[in-house]
């Protein structure tokens, strides 16, 4: 089985992922923006229990709806909780650099600005995440 080991900008929270993500994309929703303060973020997802904090202790915060960890020293965003599915989305920033593989845009309802790639761009969810699978078209 695959594993990762990975850390937050400062180095003080370690995680360990292990197995393959269940999909990576980038998130344009405005509790991720708000969050991050970003147009949008790249999210991998994962079980729950395939993402394990390992080293420190992250504080949990909300924005708006979406539980997340974050390095309390440095602010690193490592995973939000997506309790209801029991999944978590590790910030795809934090991933080695070809290990984040975006599959699809989600959440495009609200874009700040059109980003024009090869990838399919939802304005909400696509139909395996329980979404209509209803396209933009920048």
């Amino acid at each position: 089985m695959k594993t990762l080991d990975l850390q937050c900008r400062c180095g003080a929270i370690g995680l360990r992922v292990s197995g393959e993500p269940v999909a990576q994309f980038y998130c344009h929703c405005d509790d991720c923006q708000n969050a991050h303060g970003a147009a949008y973020v790249p999210e991998a997802i994962y079980p729950a229990q395939a993402v394990e904090v390992v080293r420190g202790a992250p504080v949990a915060s909300a924005v708006k709806t979406t539980p997340r960890l974050r390095c309390v020293d440095c602010g690193t965003h490592l995973f939000a909780e997506i309790a209801s599915a029991g999944l978590r989305g590790v910030g795809g920033f934090l991933l080695p650099r070809r290990e984040f593989k975006p599959q699809f845009h989600v959440q495009c309802r609200y874009a700040v600005l059109p980003v024009v790639d090869d990838l399919p761009h939802f304005k909400g969810f696509p139909a395996s995440f329980g979404g209509s699978d209803e396209v933009v078209d920048w």
